[in-house]
């Protein structure tokens, strides 16, 4: 005992020497600050970007030149030597970088700071080519992160091609008639066949609700709906006026009719989807100032509806692998997709950087990896990856749904009509599965367990390839040579059909994932060594390929679903000329596996590879990045966020898409700039039998940039709208004429239509519905001549506001109404929704 207490006594007597000479313990991560600068694009005359970090402390205390190391996310690459000299920048993994000080990096004394210039390997676009997630390690502590005060950005002016500027955005604005309300369609999306007349519908909380009783759940929601509408319960009176929900054999299964008379309305259909999607076409008919508060009566204007949907196939894919999104915003993405009829929610649940879902077997998936932090093995835990940092405990960055949530979400998508496909990424973008099965195998082999540890391991120990994925892992892979890895398959394929069965909604497809496996992968495993030379079919890594999903898609079919996968599945990789090239494997189109085809990427090489998938048999998604990814930044501006490596996607490009034909009025490129149209020469156009095989289209949020609620349905809406439109409305007229002038014409009547609908129907419903959503509000247009200041928006009915003070306008600055004379000191305009939210601010001195 005396020894404990003399060495006890020892720690205290020498602990604040050892703090004060590391300063570990006194300085505060907190009180250093982070300014990123994009100082200069096209550096020396290359591709590539001058960038500065800027480090400042705001302590008290003096902050140290040595004795740690700072770590950040970055979605590019940047050269290891800081061009300053004074710190060396190196990749770690994925998108993880360290910064790590050099010899003549200063000591920080309070209220210093110090500068540090680096080259991206890309040239910088908007704010989310930016670093993020800075904590900085101490050396005597490496095992713990400690995050730093806020990153701020600093204003940038690029001078690159196809910078859009709030004259580009009038100009684009242009075109849009503003269309009195009372001319508009007042239901959405526009549905076949739409009659108004004069009168209306009086509804009061007397009215009378019957139903079929097959559609009793139906009703159930139809009531809830009224209550909150009317704020009141629904207590009916023989002299209230009459809604019912009618059966009426013959109908497709998901269409409706809609018949609104002065004193009843009739919703009829064959079957449930089609009284539910009668009642969001009621909801979408309702006049949207309804929805703010409740009233005592809503006139409901007299209609005739007919409707059905184009495709049965409307899907949202949503990926909380990256950064997790808690359930009551996915409950709200149900609600939202279940307004605009669409019925596929694509739950992508697995990623590199994150494993989403409980699954009983297989505990150390969430455990390992569902959490990111500071660490630089992975075992018990992932690295922080999109700016998570460096604690733990920290949402987007760590979450998962246990059993309990992800069958609430599952009960709550099939009330709403929408089956979840759940998404298992393989072999690709598994890191998170790959390190989760690897803290399994060590604690199973530290108990002798050795035939237990091996049974769901994902790669071979021994295996020295070398690669690097498109995001930069280079340990991302499953290994299809082992057999661990169907053991794995298999029971994560038991643990997801026990999960549905308990939440009693039905499972039809599993999504098995399949894109991004990058060269040089398994060439060095054992395991495919052995493998190969038992199997003369695999010649080389590439038949690992159609061995690994031959074998997958078994598993699936003895739990009685088909597969499910990206368009990489339904490939052959071959080269023409000595340049690769894709074709659909004749092999697995038997299997009818349904492939998610996303690359169009224009001028990629790959334009037609949807329509070759589809005329080789193959049952085909449309996810084409090029229109229908809402991930991608809206427009080519340094403040818009979002990713734009596939294309600038407005709402126009949802909007604008031609599922049979998109080759057709694509005019500008992956940059935003004019399309080169060559690029179409001897590409494949869609037979009438590949027609027959696209089953619909799905648009999607990626979420390398989504780290808040907010984020994600400023990306997601209005867009989703446009997509909704298409998949859903009948094909227009502007896309099957063949007079390219009469198609222009048509498509600006239609666009027009469309835009007017959303900023006086759809929008200002959404202000309010349940609860409300966040969409994105766009910059006004604006130009200046003739000593005045004109401006426009794109969503007639949205309001605009000014200021010619040089203050920002707020829900209280001067309406703009007309041509605005300037004063001298220029115009800042912003447009506002019926909340008061404002969007981004339009500055003539910009």
């Amino acid at each position: 005992m005396p020894y404990y207490i003399s060495l006890l006594l020892l720690m205290f007597i020498f602990s604040p020497v050892i703090a004060q000479q590391n300063n570990a313990p006194a300085f505060h991560a907190k009180d250093l600050s982070i300014q990123w600068e994009a100082v200069q694009n096209d550096y020396q005359n290359k591709p590539v970007s001058l960038n500065a970090v800027t480090i400042t402390n705001n302590s008290s205390i003096e902050f140290p030149g040595k004795g740690w190391k700072m770590y950040f996310n970055s979605a590019r690459l940047i050269t290891p030597a800081a061009v300053t000299g004074n710190a060396r920048i190196d990749l770690m993994n994925g998108d993880l970088f360290s910064l790590t000080p050099s010899e003549g990096f200063p000591t920080l004394k309070p209220g210093a700071s110090v500068r540090i210039e680096f080259v991206a390997e890309e040239p910088v676009v908007n704010i989310t080519d930016g670093p993020e997630g800075f904590y900085l390690v101490w050396d005597v502590m490496p095992g713990k992160g400690f995050s730093t005060g806020p990153v701020i950005i600093h204003p940038f002016k690029p001078n690159y091609k196809g910078l859009i500027t709030p004259a580009n955005i009038y100009d684009q604005n242009k075109i849009i008639r503003n269309i009195p309300a009372e001319q508009l369609i007042k239901i959405f999306p526009t549905p076949v066949s739409y009659q108004e007349t004069t009168g209306y519908f009086d509804l009061k909380n007397n009215v009378r609700l019957v139903s079929d009783e097959r559609f009793k759940k139906e009703k159930e929601g139809l009531i809830t709906t009224l209550e909150s509408l009317l704020g009141k319960n629904i207590i009916p009176e023989t002299s209230g006026n009459n809604i019912s929900l009618e059966f009426k054999d013959g109908l497709p299964s998901e269409a409706y009719e809609l018949e609104v008379k002065i004193n009843s309305i009739a919703i009829r259909a064959s079957g449930s989807a089609g009284i539910f999607y009668g009642i969001q076409s009621l909801k979408t008919l309702i006049p949207p100032d309804a929805w703010a508060r409740p009233q005592k009566s809503i006139h409901i204007p007299v209609v005739i509806v007919k409707d059905e949907p184009r495709f049965g196939y409307r899907a949202f894919m949503l990926d909380v692998g990256r950064n997790f999104q808690p359930k009551k915003e996915v409950l709200k993405l149900l609600d939202v997709m279940a307004l605009y009829k669409l019925n596929v929610f694509h739950f992508h649940l697995t990623e590199d950087e994150g494993w989403r879902l409980e699954l009983p077997s297989l505990p150390e998936l969430t455990e390992v990896g569902s959490n990111r932090g500071h660490t630089l093995d992975s075992k018990s835990f992932l690295p922080p990856s999109h700016g998570s940092g460096p604690d733990i405990n920290t949402v987007p960055g760590s979450g998962y749904y246990n059993r309990a949530d992800f069958i609430e979400i599952l009960r709550y998508a099939n009330d709403r009509h929408i089956s979840v496909l759940p998404e298992i990424e393989t072999p690709g973008h598994a890191r998170a599965a790959i390190k989760s099965m690897n803290t399994r195998y060590e604690r199973l082999m530290k108990e002798g367990k050795k035939e237990d540890a091996e049974r769901f391991l994902l790669y071979d120990p021994a295996d020295q390839s070398k690669y690097s994925s498109n995001q930069y892992w280079n340990d991302n892979i499953m290994d299809p040579s082992l057999p661990s890895t169907y053991n794995f398959i298999e029971t994560v394929i038991n643990d997801i059909v026990d999960i549905y069965k308990e939440a009693g909604v039905p499972l039809k497809s599993i999504h098995f994932g399949g894109d991004e496996v990058p060269d040089h992968v398994w060439e060095k495993s054992p395991a495919y060594l052995a493998l190969k030379a038992s199997h003369p079919e695999i010649q080389n890594t590439a038949d690992l390929w159609y061995y690994f999903y031959g074998r997958v898609n078994q598993l699936v079919k003895a739990k009685g679903l088909y597969l499910s996968g990206w368009e990489e599945m339904g490939l052959r990789k071959t080269s023409l000329d000595g340049s690769s090239m894709y074709l659909p494997n004749p092999d697995f189109e038997p299997e009818h596996l349904q492939t998610e085809v996303w690359n169009n990427t224009l001028g990629g090489g790959n334009e037609d590879l949807a329509y070759k998938l589809a005329n080789g048999g193959y049952k085909v998604v449309l996810t084409c990045v090029t229109n229908l990814y809402f991930d991608m930044a809206h427009y080519k501006s340094f403040d818009e966020p979002g990713y734009y490596w596939g294309a600038f996607t407005d709402i126009d490009k949802p909007f604008s898409f031609i599922p049979f034909d998109y080759f057709k009025n694509s005019t500008v490129d992956k940059d935003g700039l004019p399309l080169n149209r060559n690029i179409f020469i001897g590409k494949q156009r869609l037979t009438d039998y590949g027609k027959s095989n696209i089953v619909g289209l799905q648009s999607a949020v990626w979420g390398e940039n989504i780290k808040t609620d907010e984020r994600f349905e400023y990306m997601l809406l209005p867009r989703l709208l446009g997509f909704a439109e298409r998949a859903w409305a009948k094909d227009p007229d502007w896309a099957t004429t063949h007079d390219t002038s009469l198609s222009m014409l048509l498509y600006q009547q239609a666009w027009s239509s469309f835009l007017n609908v959303l900023g006086k129907r759809e929008l200002p419903m959404l202000d309010y519905y349940l609860g409300g959503y966040g969409y994105r509000i766009p910059k006004p247009g604006l130009i200046f001549e003739n000593g005045q200041f004109s401006a426009n928006i794109q969503f007639p009915g949205l309001v605009i506001r000014y200021s010619l003070d040089d203050r920002d306008p707020d829900a209280l600055s001067n309406i703009y109404t007309d041509p605005v004379t300037d004063k001298g000191k220029g115009i800042k305009l912003r447009a506002f929704d019926t909340r008061g939210r404002s969007g981004g601010i339009s500055n003539s001195l910009q």
